[in-house]
């Protein structure tokens, strides 16, 4: 008994090869081989590092904002669902994995008999037996376990990435909030120091019409542009709150305000970096695409743990021990014992159980495949566009700044003029409204500077060193 055992594991060991899952390959052509260059999109820098090997510590430049990164990737309540999400995965690879290995068990007992008083060969029967073996062990010959281990191992990579997606969408929202937060606290102020300057020009229709060298409707329009100017303010102080109590959300805890920035000031956020490679094979690298990736795999392998299902399913069950009538016989000469009794099975009939889940397979694969497109594609789209803005926006942030230096003066000039009675006052308050909506206006394209840079770093797949 023991070669004929010996020979039936050698031959599954052998035998075990069987792979029925289809041969992946990547799909191409989902998107254009380079990304795009001409036009409004700006020329590759060619001593530009590579912007992917730029941790988020190198590429943000405030101190206050690397501390208020940091806090969030510690406290953030979405990253730790991330990161739980992992552990699940890696749990049920284990579980999954135990699959490809035979489930050793070991045991003992004893049984005691008595027999009726009187009965030939009456009185106590005993007995003694340890044994160890296997049970139900199936032997992948076509690679159904296999296959569902990795389909396991490949989802648990999947979360691995989707992990590393989160924290970069983190760093890139965090510091988003973090540069509104700035922006909205500059027109808060700017709106207050304007709000002085109209009522100061209310104060004085209001003095002209008290003496008759001026109307009510003067007094009326200087009162539109004040108001205006307070509705800015009240409505301003509300979102500076919503948007610190955003940045609380995004970093988990209270963001004390030490860390928070009074305007967008004059100093760079970030590194002005672009990418020495224009090549669309860098989006590749990207954790989304690379999580849609994996999933792709997992969904091949499900296809040939779904095939090898229409194949017998073969099992072992085996066991090695001693017997005997007493504790003291239990390892003596002739006490040993063993048993082998392998197993084959094959539905005949199942309903269309098995074609069924195959269908199932083969659809989930396409949807993985059709997912995986849509993924690259969507990357190329957010990059381009990140690009197309990065080529123009340095030419906006100029010519709003000339705007308003020229708004500026040409409010002065107008209010010198109004009060030495060469212009009307209503071309002074016009020239005012102007001014101030310009500045406005320069302060919401410096805010598009500095976010399209967070963006274009996040679409390339930076911010994890």
């Amino acid at each position: 008994m023991k070669k004929p055992l010996f020979a039936l594991l050698i031959g599954a060991t052998t035998l075990a090869g069987c792979n029925f899952a289809p041969a992946y390959v990547r799909p191409e052509g989902a998107a254009p081989a380079t990304l795009p260059e001409g036009g409004v999109y700006p020329p590759a820098a060619t001593d530009a590092r590579d912007i992917t090997a730029i941790g988020w510590r190198e590429f943000f430049l405030d101190p206050r904002l690397q501390q208020v990164i940091a806090t969030g990737l510690e406290n953030n309540r979405d990253l730790r669902v991330a990161a739980a999400n992992v552990l699940q995965a890696r749990a049920l690879l284990r579980t999954q994995r135990a699959d490809l290995f035979p489930t050793a068990t070991v045991g003992a007992s004893g049984t005691y008999t008595n027999s009726a008083t009187g009965a030939p060969g009456g009185g106590d029967i005993e007995s003694y037996s340890v044994t160890a073996g296997l049970s139900a062990y199936e032997v992948d010959l076509f690679g159904r376990v296999r296959n569902l281990t990795r389909a396991a191992q490949e989802q648990a990579f999947a979360s691995e990435e989707a992990q590393r997606s989160a924290r970069i969408s983190l760093i890139a929202e965090i510091a988003t909030s973090w540069l509104t937060l700035a922006s909205d606290r500059e027109q808060l102020s700017l709106s207050r120091e304007t709000l002085k300057t109209f009522e100061q020009t209310l104060n004085l229709t209001r003095e002209q019409f008290r003496i008759g060298v001026g109307s009510e409707l003067e007094v009326r329009q200087a009162e539109t542009n004040y108001q205006a100017a307070r509705n800015d303010i009240a409505a301003l102080e509300t979102r500076v709150a919503q948007d610190h109590n955003a940045l609380n959300l995004l970093a988990g805890t209270t963001v004390p305000d030490a860390m928070l920035p009074d305007s967008l000031g004059t100093e760079p956020v970030t590194r002005d970096a672009l990418p020495s490679d224009l090549s669309s094979e860098v989006l590749l690298r990207r954790p989304d695409v690379l999580r849609a990736e994996h999933q792709l795999i997992a969904e091949n392998a499900n296809i040939g743990a779904a095939r090898a299902a229409f194949f017998p399913t073969i099992s072992l069950t085996g066991l090695i021990g001693t017997i005997s009538t007493g504790l003291s016989g239990l390892f003596g000469s002739g006490s040993f014992t063993y048993s082998a009794s392998p197993a084959a099975s094959l539905p005949i009939f199942d309903g269309g159980r098995r074609a069924g889940n195959l269908a199932y397979a083969r659809a989930s694969q396409q949807a993985a495949v059709a997912t995986y497109e849509k993924t690259v594609q969507t990357a190329f789209r957010e990059v381009a566009d990140a690009l197309a803005q990065r080529g123009r926006i340095g030419e906006q942030v100029a010519a709003q700044t000339a705007r308003a230096d020229a708004a500026t003066v040409a409010a002065r000039l107008s209010d010198a003029r109004f009060r030495a009675g060469v212009d009307s006052f209503l071309t002074a308050l016009d020239a005012q409204r102007t001014a101030y909506a310009a500045q406005q206006q320069l302060v919401t394209t410096r805010l598009t500077r500095a976010g399209n840079l967070i963006e274009l770093y996040r679409s390339l797949g930076g911010g994890l060193g």
